[in-house]
This record gives C-alpha cells, sequence and structure tokens, in this order.
C-alpha cells in the first residue's frame, strides 16, 4: 500500500478500521461487478447508447467519495457509476437510469451519463468535460456564505486539466477561499489521445502552482491513499485556507467509450497496469493484516454478484417513462 495510514495501524483494537476496510472492500466489488453487468446487458441490448466504463478506477471512487460527510457536495462525470455508488445511490437505480425506465435515479430520463441525486448532494454528472468543475464551486461557495462548513469535492479526467473551464474554476476557487476539492483521474488518456500528446506535463497537479493552492499527486490504485489525500483536502477547505487540486494517477482498463477497442495502448501497458489492480491491491492489505482472508473475499464476491444481477433484474422490471413524463423534465409549466 501507498501513503496514509494503514489498515492494521488503524484498527486500534476497536475493529471501527476493520470495519471500514471490509466496507471499501465491497463497495470497490460493486463497482467493478456493477460495470461489468452494464457491459453484459449492453452486448444484449438491453442498455441504448453509449456506456463510459471505470473498471481500474474503483480506489478513486471510493477512497475520495468516503471521505466527504452527508452534508458534503458532488459532482461527477459521465465516467462516473463508480463515484454514485461510492456516494450510495442503489444498484437498482442506476441500472435502471442506464436502461432508460422509470426505476432509475432520474426517472430514466437522464442515462448512463447524468447518474444524480440530490438527496444524497450528488448535484450533478455531466456529459460535457469539465462542467462540473465550476458547479462544484459554486456548491462550496454558497455553503461558505451560508456560515455552514459543508465543502464540495468535483472528480473529473485528465483531458479536462486542458479546456478554459477547469482554469476558470481553479481560478475562482482560490480568489474565494472555496472550501472545494478537486481531483483528477489521470488514467493517461483523454478519449482516444495519450496525456503526453495534449499536455506538457507528467504530474497535472504542478497546475495547481499557478493557482496558489496545494497540489498533491496520489497512488490511485490505493484507496488508503486516496482517502488521506481528500480527507486532508476537504479539512483544509473547511478550515477557511481554500482548494486542493488532488491528482489520483489510475488507470482505466476498457476504452474510452463502448466503441473504442483501445488499440491505441503500447502493448503490455494493460497488463502492467492490471498487476496493480486496486481491488486486488487492497484484498491482499486486508488478507495479511488478518482482515478479511482469501476464502472470505471470494464469498464475499458471490455475495456482490448475486446482489448486482439482483439490481439488474428489479431495475429490467420497470416500464419505460411515458411522453407526459418525459415532458415534465423539459417544458415549464
Amino acid at each position: 500500500m501507498g501513503g496514509g495510514e494503514s489498515v492494521s495501524d488503524s484498527t486500534g483494537g476497536n475493529g471501527a478500521a476493520s470495519d471500514r476496510g471490509v466496507t471499501w472492500y465491497r463497495q470497490m466489488l460493486e463497482i467493478r461487478l456493477f460495470e461489468d453487468k452494464v457491459q453484459e446487458l449492453f452486448m444484449q441490448g438491453r442498455i441504448e447508447g453509449t456506456t463510459h466504463l471505470c473498471q481500474g478506477q474503483e480506489a478513486v471512487s471510493v477512497g475520495a467519495v468516503s471521505a466527504l460527510r452527508d452534508d458534503d457536495y458532488l459532482t461527477i462525470t459521465y465516467r462516473g457509476h463508480g463515484h454514485a455508488l461510492a456516494r450510495g445511490m442503489e444498484m437498482t437505480a442506476a441500472f435502471g437510469e442506464l436502461m432508460g425506465l422509470t426505476s432509475g435515479c432520474c426517472r430514466g430520463v437522464g442515462g448512463s451519463m447524468h447518474l444524480t441525486d440530490f438527496s444524497r448532494n450528488l448535484i450533478g454528472a455531466f456529459a460535457i468535460v469539465g462542467a462540473g468543475l465550476p458547479v462544484a464551486v459554486g456548491a462550496a461557495l454558497s455553503a461558505k456564505l451560508r456560515g455552514s462548513d459543508s465543502a464540495a469535492l468535483t472528480l473529473f479526467g485528465d483531458g479536462a486539466t486542458n479546456i478554459g473551464t477547469f482554469h476558470e474554476a481553479l481560478n475562482m476557487a482560490a480568489v474565494w477561499k472555496a472550501p472545494v476539492v478537486f481531483v483528477v483521474e489521470n488514467n493517461l488518456y483523454g478519449e482516444y489521445s495519450p496525456l503526453r500528446d495534449t499536455t506538457p506535463v507528467d504530474d497535472l497537479a504542478e497546475r495547481a502552482k499557478a493557482y496558489a493552492m496545494p497540489g498533491v499527486v496520489v497512488d490511485g490504485q490505493d484507496v488508503e491513499s486516496v482517502h488521506a489525500a481528500v480527507s486532508a483536502a476537504l479539512e483544509r477547505g473547511r478550515a477557511g485556507e481554500g482548494p486542493t487540486l488532488v491528482e489520483a494517477k489510475t488507470y482505466r482498463y476498457r476504452g474510452h467509450s463502448r466503441t473504442d477497442p483501445a488499440k491505441y495502448r503500447a502493448p503490455g501497458e494493460l497488463q502492467r497496469w492490471q498487476e496493480r489492480d486496486p481491488i486486488e491491491l487492497f484484498g491482499a492489505a486486508l488478507a495479511a493484516n488478518g482482515l478479511l482472508g482469501e476464502q472470505a473475499q471470494q464469498t464475499l464476491r458471490d455475495e456482490v454478484q448475486r446482489a448486482v444481477d439482483a439490481a439488474a433484474e428489479e431495475a429490467a422490471a420497470a416500464p419505460v417513462p411515458t411522453l407526459e413524463e418525459i415532458e415534465t423534465y423539459v417544458y415549464a409549466d
């Protein structure tokens, strides 16, 4: 494991960290198996349109989002299924939305790229690259103006750091000392373009210097490191010290979207990253510390798989939204 406290160091004899570790492991499993099921449903024609999957990036979703309080705000990207699940969205609601059914979190009118749940302060999932950053800044500023110590977290990909909205959002957040944490999931590719072909720096966290905020690089395959970095950044924001940019270095196992076979990757690159699979790494740490053995991990995986399958079938039993229902979200009264 990378930085941050280890599972064994944080147990303190009370089992709290043990419970936390098992919870994180289960959440990462849920995200991985959920995304595998999404691909299966898509191939069966039960999910239309497109999908952007996040297998390989589970430690960022769980590590970052678990650092939030219930009254904090979250904005995510079109590759945000894992973020939504980590925030507590029910799998049935997520599957229903992807299938365009009324069982979905947005009653089936949002789809794969718009998993949103205001009851969990998940205030937006955005198909437009970088669109969630200024929304998170606004939410953070609103909390500050109201005298609340709530903070905001926004997750986005490495490609978003090359657009104007990224720089405008960081600049405004720094000037206003807004309690917002910017987490870039650097999976090395902006759609089909390698990072080094579009960006002159290897560590995107360096861009924080221009806005007088800390820039932190973490191992995005290590859920504990991500959690520790984001937790510290959130507390910094709550204390009135302003925003932080956290770069989590990670990797997506699949192509950009369902139409992308990812043939642009160098030979062996995918395999090298899979050798540092975030679920396998954390599972090995749990087993080594006597918190969740290999057999228990397999039992848990089987349990999660059954839950994923059941959630997909439950979601599929709902009807499609009627035209009248859809129009209520389009036209004002």
